[in-house]
């Protein structure tokens, strides 16, 4: 584009305008991306150095830009402080999109220059004028995982529209990770990846390629217009990165006592039903005998967060990946899992009869719980004794048969028996209230709560259907 008059107006492909002396940062990226064969729209700077009075000399280079305003122009600052590896500076400076005409552009190269002068008076300041690109979809790309600071995968997030509302954070965004061969490694949008296979590439091969020009990940922003062309609207270094740890210790997660607790308990919940399952659940793991004592020992088994149960998945035979290869060496485990297997073998052939005997025990022990507004405190702490040595009971043969009985899917479960008894005592005219207290299958479809019991879920039983 050249000079023009006594104030250089530098075209983004002119060698002048790869100095960040000159230029500013942000032109300076920009015109080091295009030398470097990357989709940048046309545009020019107004350098640093040039008088305050700069925008009339620039006449000639406004009018070839906009076809003589017809096309619309982004007008940016370009400060010689912003877009360094120290700091960003993100939104400091002014930037006027959508602008239309002489008048409307002098106006926006005078907002963009005091933007720059109240945030630093000493620092110089260009100004980089560009033909706006229409955006279908834009946002951001970082060359690293700004949240823990790992490199094997690259991060997007945009929208549909401009990507000035994902930099701005006026907008939720969809975030997905992507390799640096632009395979989808995860979303974290609503629905399916709003970014195809091919534009995923695109963006992995910008971002790698801005990583090898400029010396490391790039905080890039981009658009890709209507035509599905991909344009680099800016590209500075990534400033804030969080440090990736790795997890130790035991694994939580509500895994097989999700079921039994969908929903987070209140405080007095967790304390009536918490403990009970904590110990059923040890005396399970001491009975298979496949966990190491100190290791149970170890571990909380149970806990809650946010009132919600969460287990010791790795108890429980969760494995996080392979063992190191040096355990193969340890005969202990193979030992201790032999003996285990007899004792095993043992306990699964004698499961069923010992299920039979504890559900008989309970049956008669809550038979035997009088009317509870007829006991007094004393008489309903001892109730509660009991009643919680029959939940211990029943939560461990609970989780030995979850960790020892093969599953089938012919096999019988309580809401494949529940569903029907409610279906059909509904049908009888039957109240919620009275199906949960004299059927006692219809339990499992009920979580445990304080107060009064849950409603049923919807059941519809197709007749002659034996599995509803």
């Amino acid at each position: 584009m050249g000079t023009q008059g006594p104030n250089a107006v530098l075209g983004l492909d002119e060698p002048a305008a790869r100095d960040a002396r000159i230029a500013g940062s942000k032109a300076a990226c920009l015109a080091e991306a295009i030398r470097a064969g990357f989709p940048v729209s046309p545009g020019f700077v107004i350098p640093a150095a040039s008088a305050d009075h700069r925008v009339e000399p620039t006449r000639d280079a406004w009018a070839d830009l906009s076809d003589r305003g017809r096309l619309p122009l982004v007008v940016r600052s370009s400060s010689t402080i912003e877009d360094t590896s120290g700091s960003s500076m993100a939104g400091r400076f002014r930037s006027v999109t959508g602008v239309l005409g002489w008048d409307a552009y002098a106006d926006a190269c005078a907002a963009v220059d005091r933007s720059g002068r109240s945030v630093d008076p000493a620092a110089p300041m260009a100004i980089l004028v560009q033909r706006e690109v229409a955006s279908a979809r834009g946002g951001v790309l970082f060359g690293v995982d700004p949240v823990t600071g790992a490199r094997d995968h690259l991060v997007v997030e945009s929208l549909a529209g401009s990507p000035a509302d994902v930099v701005s954070g006026t907008a939720i965004a969809e975030r997905i990770a992507i390799g640096r061969h632009g395979r989808l490694r995860r979303s974290e949008g609503v629905g399916a990846c709003a970014i195809g296979r091919r534009d995923r590439r695109r963006l992995a091969r910008m971002g790698t390629g801005l990583e090898r020009v400029f010396g490391g990940p790039q905080d890039v922003e981009w658009s890709i217009d209507p035509d599905g062309r991909l344009w680099l609207l800016q590209s500075r270094p990534v400033t804030a990165v969080g440090e990736a740890t790795a997890a130790e210790g035991p694994v939580f997660g509500p895994g097989p006592v999700g079921e039994t607790f969908p929903e987070p308990l209140a405080p007095l919940e967790v304390d009536l039903f918490l403990e009970p399952m904590r110990l059923g659940m040890i005396e399970a793991l001491h009975a298979v005998g496949v966990v190491p004592r100190r290791r149970i020992e170890a571990s909380p088994v149970l806990m809650t967060v946010g009132g919600r149960v969460a287990a010791d998945l790795e108890l429980l035979g969760w494995s996080r990946g392979r063992r190191h290869a040096l355990a193969i060496l340890n005969p202990a485990p193979p030992l201790r899992h032999l003996a285990a297997a007899w004792h095993v073998g043992r306990l699964r052939a004698s499961l069923p009869g010992l299920v039979e005997d504890l559900v008989r025990a309970t049956d008669a022990s809550l038979r035997a719980v009088p009317e509870l507004r007829t006991l007094d405190d004393r008489e309903l702490v001892s109730v509660i004794g009991s009643v919680r040595r029959q939940l211990i009971a029943v939560h461990g043969h609970q989780i030995l048969a979850g960790m020892l009985l093969p599953s089938a899917d012919d096999r019988t479960s309580a809401a494949t028996l529940a569903m029907p008894a409610v279906a059909a005592r509904r049908r009888a005219g039957e109240a919620d209230e009275a199906i949960v207290s004299r059927v006692p299958p219809v339990l499992a479809l009920v979580p445990p709560r304080v107060g009064p019991p849950g409603s049923l879920p919807p059941v519809r039983v197709t007749p002659g259907d034996p599995s509803p």
